[in-house]
C-alpha cells in the first residue's frame, strides 16, 4: 500500500474538524501499514490525561495509560488513539476493565505481535489501583514475553516504588 493510500484511510488525522465522542467509541480506532514488519521494535503511548467515570459514583477516575506494543502489519494512529481513550471520559467501568477492554480492542484493531497496558489510577478514598494486562501471539516468541513480562510485573512495579 503507497504512503498516500494510507493517508487517504485516514480520517481522524488532521484539523478537519475533530469531533469527539461522548461515549466509549472504539470505532474511532484507525490503523496504517507498519512500513517495518522485519524489524521488532516497540511503540509505546504515554497517556497521562486519561480520564474515565466510577459506574457506581459516576465519579471521575484519573490514570495515567502506558500501551506498549510490538506491531505487525498494522499500528495505530495516534490522534486516533487519543480520540478513541476520550470517549471514555463520560463511560462508566472499573478500573480493571478498561485496561482489559482497551487491550482487547487493539488486539482486534492491529493483531500486534505484543502488548501490554498499564492503568495507574491516582488514589480515591485513600487507595490506588495500577491494573495491567498484556498479550503475545500465541505459539510464538511474543507469547513467552508475555508470560516473562507478566509474571516481573510485581517485581517491576516494586522496584520502581522503592526507586522514588
Amino acid at each position: 500500500m503507497s504512503r498516500m493510500k494510507d493517508e487517504e484511510n485516514l480520517t481522524k488525522l488532521g484539523s478537519n474538524g475533530t469531533k469527539y465522542p461522548q461515549d466509549y467509541a472504539p470505532e474511532m480506532l484507525e490503523t496504517f501499514v507498519n512500513k517495518h514488519q522485519e524489524n521488532d521494535y516497540w511503540v509505546k503511548f504515554n497517556c497521562p490525561e486519561f480520564t474515565t467515570l466510577c459506574p457506581i459514583t459516576g465519579q471521575p477516575d484519573f490514570a495515567t495509560l502506558y500501551i506498549s506494543y510490538v506491531p505487525d502489519v498494522k499500528m495505530v494512529e495516534s490522534k486516533s488513539l487519543k480520540l478513541y481513550l476520550f470517549s471514555f471520559r463520560n463511560h462508566g467501568d472499573f478500573h480493571e476493565d478498561v485496561v482489559n477492554i482497551i487491550m482487547k480492542d487493539l488486539i482486534k484493531l492491529l493483531d500486534p505481535r505484543y502488548i501490554e497496558v498499564w492503568g495507574k489510577f491516582l488514589p480515591r478514598g485513600g487507595i490506588s489501583i495500577d491494573p495491567y494486562a498484556n498479550y503475545g501471539r500465541p505459539g510464538t516468541k511474543y507469547e513467552k514475553l508475555a508470560e516473562m513480562r507478566f509474571s516481573r510485573h510485581d517485581i517491576e512495579c516494586l522496584d520502581k516504588v522503592d526507586n522514588r
